[in-house]
C-alpha cells in the first residue's frame, strides 16, 4: 500500500528532516545531558524526544491539533505550558556552580570512563526530560497541522499516516541518539566538563529565550 505513496511521503520526510535538525530546545536539552551525564542518559534522553514526539502524532490524527489551531484558548495555554517548563529547566541550568575538587577528579575519571556521570540521575528522569521538553512544546503541534493539512491528503489511509507518524518518531529518536553519541564522545566530554557550569548556564540562556519566542510569537 505504501508504495502507492511515495511521493508524499519523501515530501514529508524532508520537510520533517529540516525542522529536526534545526537547533530548538530538543538539541539543547540532549546536549546538556550527554555532556553532564554521559552516553547512556543522552541517548535516553533522545528516545523520550521521539516518543514526546509521539504524542503530537497521536493527536493530530485524532483531529485534536485542528481544534487548537481554532480555539485560540487552547493554543494559547498550550504556548503558556511549553514556555513555563522551558523557563523551568532554564532556570536550574544557569543556577549550575563550578564543580568542587572532589567532583573535578570524578570528571577527570571519565577520561578512563566516558559513559560515568559526574552526578546522578536515573535513567526514568533521563527519558521524562527529553519526553516532556518535546511533547511541551506547542511548535511541535503547529508544525504538524501545517504538515498534515499542506502535505498529507485527505484520502491518505489511516494506516498510512500512521506509518509516518511512527517514521518521524523514529527519526527524532535515531537524530538525536546521533547527538548524544557525538558529545558524550570522551574527548569532547572531557573538554567539555571543565567548564560545565560556564556551558549549562549559556544553555539555560538559550533555553529561556527559546521560551520566550514561544509565548510572545
Amino acid at each position: 500500500m505504501i508504495n502507492a505513496y511515495w511521493p508524499e511521503f519523501l515530501s514529508l520526510a524532508l520537510i520533517h528532516f529540516m525542522a529536526v535538525v534545526a537547533p530548538g530546545p530538543d538539541f539543547v536539552v540532549t546536549v546538556r545531558q550527554s555532556l553532564k551525564f554521559g552516553r547512556t542518559h543522552g541517548v535516553m534522553t533522545a528516545l523520550g524526544i521521539g516518543f514526546g514526539l509521539g504524542i503530537h502524532v497521536l493527536y493530530t490524527l485524532l483531529g485534536v491539533s485542528a481544534l487548537m489551531h481554532t480555539s485560540e484558548w487552547l493554543l494559547t495555554a498550550a504556548k503558556v505550558l511549553g514556555a513555563i517548563y522551558l523557563v523551568y529547566l532554564g532556570v536550574q541550568l544557569c543556577r549550575s556552580k563550578p564543580a568542587k575538587h572532589n567532583e573535578s577528579a570524578t570528571a577527570t575519571n571519565t577520561e578512563e570512563h566516558p559513559d560515568t556521570p559526574i552526578e546522578s540521575q536515573s535513567l526514568k528522569r533521563a527519558f521524562s526530560i527529553g519526553f516532556l521538553t518535546n511533547a511541551t512544546n506547542p511548535k511541535a503541534t503547529l508544525f504538524f497541522l501545517a504538515v498534515m493539512t499542506n502535505v498529507v491528503s485527505i484520502d491518505t489511509p489511516m494506516t498510512v499516516q500512521m506509518f509516518y507518524g511512527a517514521w518521524m518518531c523514529s527519526v527524532n529518536a535515531l537524530w538525536f541518539t546521533l547527538v548524544s553519541l557525538v558529545f558524550s564522545a570522551e574527548k569532547a566530554r572531557c573538554w567539555f566538563q571543565r567548564q560545565m557550569h560556564l556551558i549549562e548556564r549559556s544553555l539555560g540562556v538559550v533555553l529561556i529565550a527559546f521560551a520566550a519566542r514561544l509565548a510572545f510569537v
